[in-house]
């Protein structure tokens, strides 16, 4: 992947983001917006990174599936663990995901402070959420509408849409919600390009 891309999510350095496992999170979200569960489209949310931050703004929504399990059984590398993941994204609440790549928890409800958190209207309570818990942590947040788009949240705000469909071909490259972005409506289908300046 591009490392021009994770400058456009966030700045290594200052939030101390591990890129490889944020690249990692990225396509398992990505698949999972693409591909649903047992047919039909599915929501869900990581945090990755800051994760003992993260917990501490966070409780469990039911028993926490990971719970018990070693951390070397839960390393989002393995392949176990990326459909593991998948068929847990069905459960609501969050998955919190350490900056070594390890899942520490599923099933997470962020408590969710909303002062000073502006998110664009139609967007519901898992992007609240993940702006909350970014402003609060230095986590970033990776969240899967059911409409199979997948936002990257960092510092409270939205710094990236994923378009699943052109992400897949493409590999490489967000489409990011700022002014370098064209957007026009086909048929009722939103279209949105990247505009290289």
């Amino acid at each position: 992947m591009n490392p021009d891309v994770f400058r456009d999510i966030c700045c290594q350095e200052k939030r101390g983001i591990n890129t490889d496992v944020l690249e990692q999170i990225l396509y398992i979200a990505v698949e999972i917006a693409r591909e649903g569960r047992e047919g039909r489209k599915i929501g869900t949310m990581f945090t990755v990174g800051d994760e003992e931050a993260v917990m501490s703004h966070s409780r469990p929504l039911v028993l926490d599936p990971l719970f018990g399990h070693p951390p070397e059984k839960k390393h989002i590398s393995l392949h176990d663990v990326r459909e593991t993941i998948k068929e847990l994204a069905q459960l609501d609440g969050a998955f919190v995901i350490s900056n070594a790549g390890v899942a520490v928890s599923a099933a997470r409800y962020i408590d969710v402070l909303s002062d000073g958190v502006r998110i664009p209207l139609g967007l519901g309570s898992r992007h609240m959420a993940a702006a909350s818990v970014t402003r609060r942590t230095s986590a970033v947040a990776i969240v899967v509408s059911e409409s199979s788009m997948v936002r990257v949240f960092d510092e409270g705000k939205i710094i990236s849409e994923i378009l699943p469909e052109i992400w897949m071909m493409h590999k490489h490259g967000l489409f990011m919600d700022q002014p370098a972005t064209k957007e026009r409506a086909t048929n009722e289908i939103l279209v949105r390009t990247r505009i290289d300046i």
